[in-house]
């Protein structure tokens, strides 16, 4: 790999690693704290959170038919998506166990806290478990498949791919078959579980 998709990729973690930052002091900027899996709200916040809530009535009222309509479209997702989580568990599971490759922890990506939020409603609330439940699927079923990915083609297409995932950009160039075989095992080395590692 060249040195300055090296010099690039560097600078991706750099940023990434600002965001993390930025994302700490918007905790403080908004008065809460992680404990566990629980925020911690200062009381002053907790009852301006109360104060902002719009009862479920009124909210329903102000709704745009449009999305009231789509309801029964968004929740029958949550078959295929629950279905995905059931068999890329599985696969991992007993795949990855099989190919000695670290396991993807789903608490990871699965994150579901907003319905702690005391400013949203039941409805709303419902609407942020369900939606940090889909996206995290999602999320956690990508890496689980860029990780088999890595181990049996970690190679790049010829074509631009849009939103590749993160372990793409490591991936060997397409038509550079000098020492393929080697690589690969390299390639399947590094997915082997550390210290720690499911």
């Amino acid at each position: 790999m060249s040195s300055k998709i090296n010099e690039l990729i560097d600078k991706i973690a750099k940023l990434e690693n600002q965001l993390v930052e930025e994302i700490r002091e918007q905790e403080a900027e908004f008065h809460y704290k992680l404990e566990g899996t629980r925020v911690k709200f200062e009381d002053s916040v907790l009852e301006a959170h109360r104060r902002l809530k719009v009862a479920i009535i009124p909210w329903l009222r102000s709704s745009l038919l449009r999305n009231i309509l789509s309801v029964p479209f968004i929740y029958a997702m949550i078959i295929p998506l629950a279905f995905m989580d059931l068999t890329i568990t599985l696969y991992q599971h007993i795949c990855f166990r099989l190919y000695n490759v670290a396991r993807v922890r789903r608490g990871d990506y699965i994150v579901m806290d907003r319905h702690q939020l005391s400013y949203l409603n039941g409805i709303e609330k419902f609407n942020c478990f369900y939606c940090g439940y889909g996206n995290g699927v999602i999320g956690y079923s990508r890496e689980v498949l860029a990780r088999t990915e890595q181990y049996w083609c970690p190679i790049k297409h010829a074509r631009k791919v849009v939103g590749t995932h993160r372990r793409y950009q490591k991936f060997m160039g397409f038509g550079d078959g000098e020492n393929h075989q080697a690589r690969v095992l390299e390639f399947r080395e590094a997915l082997r579980p550390q210290d720690g590692d499911a």
